[in-house]
């Protein structure tokens, strides 16, 4: 098959008349007039929202309540001379920070990464001539000239057009092409957006799948449709992190009541003893051992490594905190086109004019059946040779995958000689292929509409009914139905129209945008996990039932836009109730739903991947979008980006969401739990005149060095065996819940008694004060390391937390390990923390203390089990 010698530019698609024509009518703007325009209107392109460089994260997180106080507090503390706590404490901050600079610079840079720097190059008429420019120097005015597989620099109206199709799916997100005419010498009088065929106006961002044409540019940047889009963000607010609010809430609790025993501590001690100096140093320690310097450490390094783990999943988070808010989703927006779909149109069935039926999953990988393949290659044939549109891509996959024994195709002996394209008033095209054997006989493929393919036939109406009812049918399935046609012409003459050939009908071909393999089993996951998956689509309520159907969702009621549309917010928010399927929807209409359902106390997660879909994205609680498919603006609005576009990666990320958060509850249970026994030390012997047991390096030691690291942990932890079939966490649901709170005062009361009970036996034996401290200090750390095995798991048993796998756990036991021994042996650190020598016996006592107080919480767990877990 030999192709025909066809025009690249567009006056040679119009031929010599058309080009000279077009020569002496379009010459263009003039480059100075170009130059000014320019400068006064600006470049072509979208204004891009401020880089988050390492030094504005360094601002952002030092602005953390609790960052900040840490930071302050070691300055505090290295003006009072306290060095070694200070540079604690100091060193803590700084190392959060990195980790979060470095988390939050990576994601910029892989986002820089995603998106396309270079701006596509436009060819214009200037001053009579034609010049290839960068994209972002197109100006209104300009004269753009299209071709197949052009991307439109710029909105703009058709002066001239060829059979020009248009893939306008990043702004409406359905993906069949439009037909696109010339203004004429008037413009219609219409709106100016898009969708819809048989309109003269291309917009900015769309591809050019078949002909060609040219255009004056009425609108760029931030004016054209893209631009409005991208400026309605600005007038949208983010949701902000619950959990930041929830730490800012505690940090101020905690402050207040850290604060108010410290001063109490230091006037009852300088009182009662008389040193007022110690009395202060004994009013920093038990203030330090009130205050969490641990949250912010710990939030942080959750959310960082969340961040990172979360990213091994393919799934972008451009702001952590939305981590915790996505295992807390109860609604899922979604898009059909490119997010349920594949974004691809294929060629489902095959169905000839006696009604026989072919279903393409039928004998996968072989041969079709000889009617089916005679209508199949007539499909091809009536096609481009080099296909963009995309259900003539899909005709040209079928050819080489189950179109072997081919007539026409292939055969050197064939050639295109004459294209008939598609007509305002006659939704079909035509080819003409010519034997090259000098016999002079011709074959003609059509394609089109069914009910134009049936015109060209001259169908009976008996047949014209079948036809109708076969293509009413098919369309009820979701196929995008064309019907197939084909004629034979004797001679060099052709006709001038497609309705002078005598065509035979040979069927109908459906096609269909096929769903994600991925998705039925992500949809049945996010319905055991109580997340309610709702469809939200541009595309006809038909299509929109077949694939709400094959994903697993309840299509039975389908609300349209024009039903949509006649709703108040307040009908709106009691339909979202129970609708599943919205169709035919505009994109304000997507962020009416997503604002309906936040005000149902919904907590909202928005796919998308279209410029059309960003405004819900950024209004959703967490707006997730598609890394590959996905716009620039789409990805800017976003919280979370998927980098494969697999629908299923969402449940993966939800998956991950609801344990970093579990994870994060039994960190903070655990730091509550370990603050009573150090507070209560630190209080106990001013109540009773004792031996001073703690000071500030000590309970630096323990929560700067201890806690944080025993905390990760936690991180490193597996999911909750029901990680997946419990509900959502309630949307107000606190971080701190009245039974974390309990739980974790009980672990700490009861460590505090078996603690207290070593320090007044070691104080009746007669020990001395130092070694008493060590004793103390050791049994504390160990009772420490036993409330992290309490604290793994709210549901699993001991038996099972000790066998299931967790790195860190032994990293951690043997860090503490070897700071125990150095602290003892070391003679530097024994001096520093004032310890004396601790001899078996004593050291068996520590062992007991933590070994008792994990057997006695384990008993107490099932009590609260239920409650923790909720």
């Amino acid at each position: 098959m030999r192709q025909m010698t066809t025009a690249t530019s567009f006056e040679k698609t119009q031929g010599a008349a058309g080009a000279s024509a077009i020569g002496e009518n379009l010459s263009g703007l003039s480059e100075a007039e170009a130059q000014a325009r320019f400068v006064a209107e600006g470049p072509n392109e979208l204004p891009r929202s401020g880089r988050r460089t390492p030094l504005r994260i360094a601002i952002e997180v030092v602005r953390e309540p609790m960052l900040a106080l840490l930071l302050g507090g070691g300055v505090v503390y290295l003006l009072l001379g306290n060095r070694e706590e200070a540079l604690i404490l100091l060193a803590f901050a700084t190392m959060s920070i990195g980790i979060t600079i470095i988390q939050e610079t990576r994601t910029e840079r892989v986002l820089d990464a995603l998106r396309d720097l270079t701006s596509p190059r436009a060819l214009v008429i200037r001053d009579g001539e034609r010049k290839r420019i960068a994209g972002r120097e197109i100006v209104r005015g300009d004269v753009v000239v299209l071709a197949e597989g052009d991307r439109v620099p710029a909105d703009a109206v058709l002066l001239l057009s060829q059979d020009l199709q248009s893939d306008e799916s990043l702004l409406t997100g359905e993906s069949v092409p439009v037909r696109k005419i010339a203004a004429g010498s008037a413009l219609p009088r219409t709106e100016r957006q898009p969708g819809g065929d048989d309109l003269p106006f291309i917009f900015s961002g769309s591809l050019i799948v078949r002909g060609s044409g040219i255009g004056e540019v009425l609108a760029t940047g931030p004016r054209s449709e893209i631009g409005k889009i991208g400026r309605s963000l600005s007038s949208i607010e983010a949701e902000p992190p619950r959990l930041q609010a929830q730490m800012r809430r505690v940090v101020r609790t905690f402050a207040m009541a850290g604060g108010t025993v410290s001063v109490v501590a230091v006037l009852l001690y300088g009182l009662l003893r008389g040193g007022w100096l110690d009395a202060v140093l004994a009013g920093i320690a038990l203030g330090m051992s009130m205050l969490p310097e641990e949250f912010p450490v710990v939030l942080t390094i959750f959310m960082a490594m969340g961040a990172w783990r979360i990213s091994q999943a393919r799934v972008l988070t451009r702001r952590a905190a939305a981590i915790e808010t996505l295992g807390s989703a109860t609604i899922l927006c979604t898009d059909k086109t490119g997010t349920l779909t594949e974004n691809r149109m294929t060629i489902a069935e095959l169905r000839t004019a006696d009604g026989n039926s072919f279903l393409m999953g039928d004998k996968p990988g072989t041969d079709l059946p000889a009617a089916f393949a005679a209508l199949a290659e007539t499909g091809v044939l009536a096609s481009a040779q080099i296909p963009f549109d995309p259900m003539e891509i899909a005709f040209h996959k079928l050819d080489k995958e189950r179109l072997s024994k081919r007539e026409v195709l292939g055969n050197p002996h064939w050639e295109l000689v004459q294209a008939y394209p598609l007509r305002p008033g006659l939704l079909a095209m035509s080819n003409v292929w010519q034997s090259t054997l000098g016999h002079g006989n011709s074959l003609v493929a059509a394609k089109g509409a069914p009910e134009a393919i049936g015109a060209l036939c001259h169908l009976s109406e008996e047949d014209f009914r079948a036809l109708r009812g076969s293509t009413e049918a098919m369309a009820a399935n979701g196929l995008r139905v064309l019907g197939v046609a084909r004629a034979s012409h004797c001679g060099i003459a052709f006709p001038k129209m497609q309705h002078d050939f005598r065509f035979e009908f040979l069927g109908l071909v459906g096609l269909t945008d096929p769903l994600r393999a991925s998705v039925p089993e992500a949809v049945s996951d996010c319905r055991s996990a109580g997340i309610r998956v709702m469809m939200i689509t541009g595309d006809y309520p038909a299509t929109a039932n077949v694939i709400a159907r094959q994903a697993g969702l309840d299509a039975e009621g389908v609300v349209t836009g024009s039903e949509m549309q006649a709703l108040g917010d307040e009908e709106l928010a009691m339909r979202v109730k129970t609708a599943t399927v919205f169709a035919r929807i505009m994109p304000e209409q997507k962020l009416r739903i997503v604002s309906a359902l936040k005000s149902n106390g919904e907590i909202v997660a928005m796919t998308g991947d279209g410029v059309n879909d960003a405004p819900s994205l950024k209004a959703a609680n967490i707006g997730i979008a598609m890394g590959g498919r996905g716009t620039d603006v789409a990805r800017e609005a976003s919280a979370i980006v998927l980098l494969d576009d697999d629908f299923g990666s969402i449940v993966k990320a939800v998956r991950l969401g609801r344990r970093i958060f579990d994870n994060l509850r039994k960190a903070m249970g655990f730091i509550f739990a370990v603050h009573v026994p150090i507070a209560g030390l630190s209080l106990l012997p001013l109540l009773f005149g004792l031996p001073i047991l703690f000071g500030p390096i000590h309970i630096a030691f323990l929560e700067m060095v201890i806690d944080p690291v025993c905390s990760l942990v936690f991180e490193a932890e597996t999911e909750e065996d029901d990680v997946m079939r419990r509900p959502p966490r309630k949307p107000g649901a606190p971080l701190f819940s009245g039974a974390l709170i309990a739980w974790g005062l009980i672990q700490g009361a009861l460590a505090f008694a078996f603690l207290a009970a070593i320090y007044f036996v070691a104080l009746n034996r007669g020990m001395a004060e130092n070694e008493i401290r060590a004793l103390t200090f050791f049994s504390l750390v160990l009772t420490i390391v036993g409330l992290i095995f309490v604290n793994r798991s709210f549901s699993a048993s001991l038996s099972t937390a000790l066998v299931r796998p967790n790195r860190s756990l032994v990293v951690v036991v043997a860090a503490v390990a070897s700071t125990l021994g150095g602290t003892l042996l070391w003679p530097f650190a024994t001096d520093l923390f004032r310890f004396g020598p601790l001899h078996l016996n004593d050291l068996s006592v520590t062992l007991g203390a933590g070994f008792a107080v994990l057997i006695c919480l384990e008993l107490l767990k099932p009590i609260w089990r239920q409650q923790l877990k909720t």
